[in-house]
């Protein structure tokens, strides 16, 4: 077994809601320990009242930035620094940026050069070139629990078949990652699928309401499906070949 990854989790709280931590720290258990838990923003602001009541339960240390000039966002400049502080520390193993702000978009390529993975977490609103940038991204809306949203519009439902086969981008990723791991006979282990997905997009199986990408993959009935070594190994291959 894999040792598991040491991961710091920075939060944008100007920039994202409260009620997706449960969902954020869950996923993130996914991957590794998340040993560090930095929340940043102005504490004295009447806006992180629903924050503050989330720091204790999940043992998140608050990062007071006061707002020094109007219109200028100190909390960006804050994250980014204590960032590179924990970059340099050499003690954590992958970063977890919370925040729908485009504007760490070169912090997440620079973490990605020291060969650190970073996982994005943000709101439906989050420009293109951040959500390109992590690996993989998740839109909070789709962690929150049904009974905490407030616009139940934005609940994700599962794609149908026909959805997911008419986002050509998608159907282009799975089936490229499914030929680039496979054998000789064309079977792939769906874990080095996984693995290639995640290596190589922004993508998440959650965005399109499956909780695993097998679930997804399986939904869109373009692959067939083989279980091996006594129901313990699932392979996957491309039903037309």
């Amino acid at each position: 077994m894999s040792e598991l990854k040491r991961i710091a989790l920075l939060i944008d709280c100007d920039n994202v809601s409260h009620n997706a931590i449960e969902g954020v720290l869950e996923e993130l258990a996914k991957y590794g320990m998340v040993n560090v838990r930095h929340a940043h923003g102005n504490w004295k602001s009447p806006s992180l009242s629903g924050w503050i009541e989330r720091l204790h339960p999940h043992a998140i240390r608050p990062m007071q930035q006061f707002a020094y000039t109007k219109g200028k966002n100190a909390t960006d400049a804050a994250m980014i620094i204590d960032a590179m502080d924990l970059l340099y520390s050499n003690n954590v193993d992958a970063f977890a940026l919370m925040t729908s702000d485009s504007d760490f978009t070169p912090l997440v390529l620079r973490i990605l050069e020291s060969g650190l993975p970073v996982y994005g977490f943000g709101e439906k609103k989050t420009p293109q070139p951040f959500v390109d940038a992590c690996s993989p991204f998740i839109y909070t809306e789709n962690l929150i629990p049904e009974e905490e949203k407030t616009d139940k519009s934005q609940t994700t439902k599962k794609k149908t078949r026909n959805e997911l086969r008419k986002d050509t981008a998608l159907v282009r990723l799975l089936r490229t990652a499914v030929e680039q791991t496979s054998g000789d006979d064309g079977w792939a282990h769906m874990s080095q699928v996984g693995h290639y997905v995640s290596n190589n997009s922004s993508f998440s199986a959650i965005n399109y309401g499956y909780k695993k990408l097998s679930e997804l993959m399986r939904a869109s009935e373009l692959f067939e499906f083989e279980m091996r070594h006594d129901g313990s190994a699932m392979y996957i291959k491309d039903a037309r070949k």
